[in-house]
């Protein structure tokens, strides 16, 4: 039961600084249940299928509001899937039973953390410079079918290993794809292919045994109205603060599970 109630607690922690910033749940939520004791297989596989629940409310309201490019969704899709699949496979079947794969996990962990804190940091600059005419930029985009296809590749392996990647790393590739998009579309696209993404990814880990029910069930239970008050309370705080002091957070988090032994 305590166990319970810490999960609902850490839910709606983890709910309400999302509501915020906007930062995705990933990055939080799993560096904060392995600091409390979770198995890093266990932390990373409950959170991937969490995010594919907590992102699936929001994927329909962007749908009803025409903000999701399907196109686009497709194409991450088709590289990210099989990308996740074949992670998940190479977990299960290429790795020893004997052998603690755990520390991979948690190096790659820290690794999308720290990358996620300078997407964060530099999310503007990231936009300005997408809008460039340099030749690197406009090649990118001129070839954005199949650079998009391989993104998504990337993301499958990255997010399947650290459960982090899915929100801020794939909105970064898509304001530099497509550094003409709205601001709604680039957030609805990116939630669009989160949803399945994570669900993909989240079962591969069921499979490998690393999902709790108990830790998914508390989580929900805390994180979904604390995602809806975190909303509404964001107009009233300065998000010019806010998402700064929290790339900070995972900066440093993510320097310590990178470069340094968690436990």
């Amino acid at each position: 039961m305590n166990d319970l109630i810490f999960y609902i607690f850490a839910g709606a922690g983890v709910g309400l600084a999302v509501g915020l910033t906007g930062v995705g749940g990933g990055s939080l939520m799993t560096p904060l249940l392995i600091l409390s004791g979770v198995p890093e297989k266990l932390a990373i596989g409950t959170d991937l299928l969490y995010a594919a629940a907590t992102k699936t409310g929001a994927l329909y309201g962007h749908h009803k509001q025409s903000n999701v490019r399907w196109r686009t969704v497709a194409l991450l899709a088709s590289g990210s899937i099989p990308a996740s699949l074949i992670t998940a496979y190479g977990l299960k079947s290429w790795i020893p039973p004997d052998f603690d794969y755990s520390p991979i996990l948690t190096h790659s962990l820290g690794v999308m953390l720290i990358i996620t804190a300078f997407v964060v940091f530099f999310k503007n600059r990231i936009q300005t410079e997408s809008e460039s005419a340099d030749p690197v930029h406009t090649w990118v985009q001129r070839h954005s079918s199949p650079v998009t296809v391989i993104a998504g590749i990337l993301l499958g392996i990255l997010v399947t290993l650290s459960s982090v990647g899915a929100g801020a790393f794939c909105a970064a590739l898509l304001l530099t794809l497509y550094p003409r998009w709205p601001a709604l579309r680039v957030v609805g696209t990116d939630i669009a292919h989160a949803v399945p993404l994570t669900l993909f990814a989240g079962m591969g880990h069921l499979w490998n045994g690393n999902v709790d029910f108990q830790l998914l069930g508390g989580l929900l239970i805390g994180s979904l109205p604390a995602v809806h008050f975190g909303t509404k309370l964001a107009a009233r705080v300065p998000n010019g603060i806010l998402q700064p002091l929290l790339a900070t957070i995972l900066l440093i988090i993510g320097t310590r599970f990178a470069f340094f032994a968690v436990h």
